[in-house]
């Protein structure tokens, strides 16, 4: 009876998701303004390392389950655009937001994005958005397509993802400037950590002067820890994307962060890494990226490890990608970290090297 009890509340609860859908899909075919729309992304990865709990290194957030098929990420979304008013709710579950979403109570856990917002002016593109969102840092994505690469690299797993707050965003009318100012909840939170009562900024500003460049320079400020052991966090990220030709393009990327030792200290701790990407598109179905990348956290602000100067870490990616058709893509790609230090676990020895093999499907509706 125990069993059935909880049976019959899981088939409730699976009904109502599924009449929640057949109503949003309704709305969809009536209101041009409205969009329906989902993500599915399966995937394999093989890390050599070889974990018994097959969970990869603990900074690796996606993609992060070792010698199983799983899925990192689907989501079904609701999109609201008219002239002055714009909504997002979207709903998730895999692996990725287990490991991602983690510190997050309850159902936020299985929030992807739920916005809304209303444009200010009439004749300028000046909006205000409040929710959750995805992060402004960075040039990579929960959103696998939307990266060149298969996996993130590891200054994307350690800057957020996310982010919940206020936003406050302006597009030029030439189309080629872009500013957002924010005020959030904090670093990579929906909900405040317990203790903290201090706010946290962010600011973007993204130049593109023509449909071949776009550069990007974001920032955080804000305290991520109890206002007893308060430590102001500083972070900045910078990325160009650079399509040289119809078919080459390149992506750089610097993160560089400092925080306070102690609280109310001048003294701060720094940590930096960056990404290098070339992507080569042979045609509307195949396509190769490499990336090089190198993370800092010598005094272990966000990656711990029990190495006595922290981690420096280097990474090297390749990447094949296959689409069949305009909505699915297949993707395989290897990578290799290696360490000045031995830092990545191994049959419970710690090794200078982790290398791994990752494969996915994904399709969009």
């Amino acid at each position: 009876m125990f069993n059935d009890y909880f049976l019959l509340k899981r088939m409730k609860k699976l009904l109502i998701v599924m009449s929640l859908f057949t109503i949003i899909g309704k709305v969809s075919a009536q209101d041009k303004n409205f969009q329906f729309s989902g993500f599915l992304e399966v995937y394999y990865s093989y890390d050599f390392n070889k974990p018994a709990d097959h969970n990869k290194e603990g900074f690796i957030y996606s993609h992060n389950r070792h010698n199983e098929l799983n899925l990192n990420l689907g989501f079904v979304k609701g999109s609201l655009a008219s002239d002055r008013v714009r909504g997002n709710f979207a709903l998730m579950t895999g692996s990725y937001s287990n490991a991602n979403l983690s510190g997050e109570p309850g159902v936020l856990k299985n929030i992807y994005e739920a916005n809304a917002g209303v444009k200010l002016a009439a004749k300028k593109n000046l909006w205000i958005d409040a929710g959750i969102f995805a992060s402004h840092l960075g040039f990579e994505s929960a959103h696998s397509p939307s990266c060149w690469n298969l996996t993130r690299s590891i200054i994307a797993d350690n800057s957020p993802y996310y982010e919940s707050g206020i936003k406050l965003n302006y597009d030029s009318d030439n189309g080629k400037w872009t500013f957002a100012s924010m005020y959030l909840n904090g670093w990579q939170r929906i909900t405040r950590i317990d203790g903290n009562s201090t706010p946290a900024f962010g600011t973007q500003v993204t130049y593109k002067p023509n449909n071949k460049v776009l550069l990007n320079y974001s920032t955080f400020i804000g305290n991520d820890k109890p206002d007893s052991v308060r430590l102001m966090r500083y972070f900045n990220n910078f990325y160009g994307i650079l399509q040289l030709t119809s078919k080459f393009g390149l992506i750089a990327g610097v993160d560089y962060g400092l925080e306070q030792k102690t609280k109310g200290s001048s003294d701060m701790n720094n940590w930096f890494g960056g990404a290098l990407i070339a992507k080569y598109v042979f045609n509307d179905k195949v396509a190769l990226a490499a990336r090089y990348e190198y993370y800092q956290d010598e005094n272990e602000v966000i990656i711990t490890t029990e190495a006595p100067d922290g981690f420096k870490a280097s990474g090297y990616s390749l990447n094949f990608d296959y689409a069949p058709i305009k909505n699915a893509l297949f993707r395989i790609e290897g990578k290799l970290l290696n360490s000045k230090n031995a830092v990545f676990t191994k049959e419970n020895s710690l090794v200078n090297n982790d290398a791994f093999i990752t494969t996915s499907l994904s399709i969009s509706f």
